[in-house]
């Protein structure tokens, strides 16, 4: 919508200093130099000559940190009781649902946002 209306008033602006060529020019009109509306051919050429965000070794410890962040999950899963009539604390209590794999899964994340911060090579 910008790129319309700068476009539109750039083309007015080229019709009024037509209009006023056929005229005589005084000195208080001022000559400004026409401005030229980009072509989007230009920008997609532009677009295509800038370099990647991420590097090669961005993605890589984002895929590594992604598989930490599964594994911490799949650490979490299970506890299901043999016998729905008796209730275990030790299953679903233990120490890898409570204690590790919350860690592993901060690793993994820790892990992503390294990934995201550091610049690409």
């Amino acid at each position: 919508m910008y790129l319309q209306t700068t476009y539109f008033l750039l083309h007015l602006q080229e019709h009024k200093e037509l209009g006023m060529s056929k005229k005589k020019k005084t000195s208080s009109q001022s000559t400004r130099p026409k401005a030229k509306p980009r072509s989007s051919a230009k920008q997609q050429v532009s677009l295509a000559k800038e370099p990647m965000l991420f590097g090669k070794r961005n993605y890589m410890l984002m895929g590594i940190g992604f598989v930490v962040v599964l594994i911490g999950c799949l650490l979490m899963l299970g506890g299901g009781m043999p016998d729905p009539n008796v209730w275990d604390e030790s299953l679903i209590y233990s120490f890898r649902r409570i204690t590790l794999a919350p860690i592993v899964i901060l690793i993994g994340l820790s892990i992503e946002i390294y990934a995201i911060f550091s610049r690409p090579e």
